[in-house]
């Protein structure tokens, strides 16, 4: 277990973090007329200067430094800036496309997917509810499956990549800042390389449209920016299956926005599905809560 004071703030930030996330489409709404892949470029793009303005006002600079010589660490972020990459991309269609339940579904499934990853990767063994918990889950995909005739692939696709972006997070063990510096730096050359020799509409739209519209976009950096400073500080200081778990707050805001704000519809088969990923996460929790209180009165 880690130090308590640093687990504590292990909890603040993870809290932070989600629920920024959990309220972003709100954000992400307003530009919803911006093509996805451009919101993306521009997060890129402000992100980056972002980040870059923070090191430059506390001068911390060292830790970059120092992780750009590990080569090994650096192959690692470049794996997982691609991930993140992709996480985003689809995030913001399924947002600006009004698939938001499926977001959220996604973000339900994903703290269940950390804690097979956990499994895997770290040797973090499961308990029998632990388990039970793992084979609800799975019933709420196959559900989605067998009455929709096709595989959740939004759902899925933010819960495997958001997992594995954890997982590798935690393994590089770079500090928040400095790792996504780097993560933005690999991602840069990319995005202005397909502004400017593939499709430069995005950046003549930004100059175009208005210093209103510009300024929403650039706040795409900051916007994304923070929870992911956020999480990433949350991932060194906590465990995987802590952090998967207080995940549940991003997903429950971003239900709530898009069944009682933006009218998604959520038939019987949804709820349905929804249903088994929060009778999942209620067995987990609660054993987890028992595991606890039977350390406890171990030690």
């Amino acid at each position: 277990m880690p130090h308590n004071n640093e687990y504590k703030q292990g909890i603040i930030y993870a809290l932070s973090a989600y629920i920024m996330w959990g309220v972003a489409p709100l954000y992400f709404k307003i530009i919803e007329d911006v093509a996805p892949l451009d919101i993306l470029l521009h997060r890129v793009v402000w992100s980056f200067l972002f980040i870059l303005t923070i090191l430059l006002v506390t001068v911390r600079f060292k830790n970059i430094r120092a992780l750009l010589k590990q080569r090994k660490k650096i192959g690692l972020l470049v794996v997982t800036s691609l991930l993140i990459a992709v996480n985003w991309l689809i995030f913001i269609w399924s947002v600006t496309n009004g698939h938001m339940l499926d977001a959220s579904l996604g973000y339900y499934i994903n703290p269940i997917f950390n804690v097979l990853l956990g499994t895997v990767f770290l040797q973090e063994k499961l308990r029998k509810m632990q388990w039970v918990a793992v084979l609800l889950a799975v019933c709420a995909v196959l559900i989605e499956l067998l009455v929709f005739g096709s595989i959740p692939w939004v759902s899925i696709s933010l819960a495997v990549t958001f997992g594995f972006y954890g997982l590798l997070r935690k393994k590089i063990q770079a500090d928040a800042m400095s790792g996504l510096f780097i993560e933005t730096l690999i991602l840069l050359p990319l995005a202005l390389a397909y502004v400017v020799f593939i499709d430069s509409s995005s950046l003549q739209s930004f100059v175009a449209e208005g210093i209103s519209f510009s300024l929403i976009l650039i706040a795409s950096g900051v916007v994304t920016t923070l929870p992911l400073l956020a999480f990433s500080a949350a991932a060194i200081r906590i465990p995987l299956s802590t952090l998967g778990f207080i995940q549940y707050i991003g997903p429950s805001l971003m239900l709530l926005l898009a069944v009682f704000m933006y009218n998604e519809p959520i038939g019987e088969h949804k709820l349905l599905s929804f249903g088994f990923i929060w009778l999942a996460l209620i067995v987990y929790t609660a054993d987890g809560y028992r595991f606890r209180n039977k350390q406890k009165a171990t030690a």
